[in-house]
């Protein structure tokens, strides 16, 4: 009966996706802030609504919620663990949108081209996150010693992120982006929306493919470190996969909405920083000590408050990163 659960739940994806897609197919163009916003809203609100169906059918066990898994959760149990790791995931894809900005200034992609870009990216990610997700749990339920390797992976994805920086992106140090190049030739520049021309009896790349390529393993590269952390709040599948799709679904909004925004949240990186730290030393000791899911979201909502209000507090005037310019336009317009 469950599976109705998944069937119903991927239908309403599809359909987000059909709409995503017929709302911005018909010219590129760059998406304004207060649309994106709007978005940013409408996926938030769309997630509560989300942890409001979660309550009632883990609660009274609509079609089978929850009695597959080895987690006995009521409603409110699954309702704030749904929540926590949607929170958790989100505020991680934060981080993401920092390279991605990165990314897209690198190949110089026009912001009218950005959506297109973001839109398979997103596309891409959910198949790999969900087949990723489905290891996972694979793995913890065969494996009990392996949270112990995803709680050090976290805290060594702490220390990169606290060192590291995102000007550090070098995408020609992609070994995918190295093999792509030898296997298709790239054009000498955008060919309007397209990822793939026929020019000559030839099959070329354009630059758009391989910031899709970029964009795709760089997401891969985040969920090795994202994933863990939401198997630190549940096991429950059905909790993992549906809070990680709706934080990532609602990226590419979040994305327009704060590229311009990224060097005001100076502080921002710190509240991750802890919040990985602290979702990888409760993996750590999750064998031996239960710490409450309604604990580890006041940890990370409070991270996150506190790493707003200090970059609020304590404003950079350093100008913003802001999208790639398009093709042919100057700084001066």
């Amino acid at each position: 009966m469950e599976s109705l659960l998944w069937i119903g739940f991927f239908g309403l994806i599809l359909l987000l996706l059909a709409v995503d897609l017929g709302a911005h197919r018909r010219r590129p163009q760059v998406m304004p802030v207060r649309v994106a916003l709007a978005w940013v809203f409408f996926y938030i609100a769309l997630a509560v609504g989300f942890c409001a169906f979660i309550y009632f059918s883990y609660e009274f066990n609509w079609l089978g919620a929850g009695l597959e898994w080895r987690e006995d959760l009521t409603g409110t149990e699954a309702a704030l663990k749904f929540f926590t790791a949607w929170l958790l995931e989100w505020s991680l894809s934060v981080d993401n949108i920092f390279v991605i900005a990165v990314i897209l200034s690198y190949f110089q992609v026009p912001p009218g081209q950005q959506h297109r870009v973001l839109f398979w990216g997103i596309l891409g990610a959910l198949v790999f996150r969900g087949l990723m997700i489905l290891a996972g749990v694979a793995l913890i339920r065969r494996f009990d010693w392996i949270v112990y390797v995803f709680g050090a992976l976290l805290l060594l994805t702490a220390l990169r992120m606290l060192t590291a920086s995102q000007e550090s992106v070098d995408p020609r140090k992609n070994p995918l982006v190295r093999a792509f190049g030898r296997l298709f030739p790239m054009t000498d520049g955008f060919r309007g929306s397209a990822f793939f021309v026929r020019e000559g009896g030839r099959i070329f790349a354009t630059p758009l493919a391989l910031a899709l390529l970029v964009v795709e393993t760089t997401d891969l590269l985040f969920a090795v470190d994202s994933i863990p952390a939401a198997f630190a709040v549940t096991t429950d599948p059905f909790l993992v996969l549906t809070s990680n799709i709706f934080a990532v679904m609602g990226l590419r909004a979040l994305y327009f909405a704060l590229a311009g925004l990224m060097d005001k949240f100076r502080y921002l990186k710190l509240s991750l920083v802890v919040i990985l730290a602290y979702v990888g030393v409760k993996f750590l000791v999750s064998q031996h000590f239960h710490i409450p899911a309604w604990v580890s979201l006041t940890v990370i909502a409070g991270c996150l408050f506190l790493g707003i209000l200090a970059s609020v507090l304590h404003s950079d005037t350093s100008p913003p990163l802001s999208p790639a310019p398009a093709e042919g336009e100057t700084e001066g317009g």
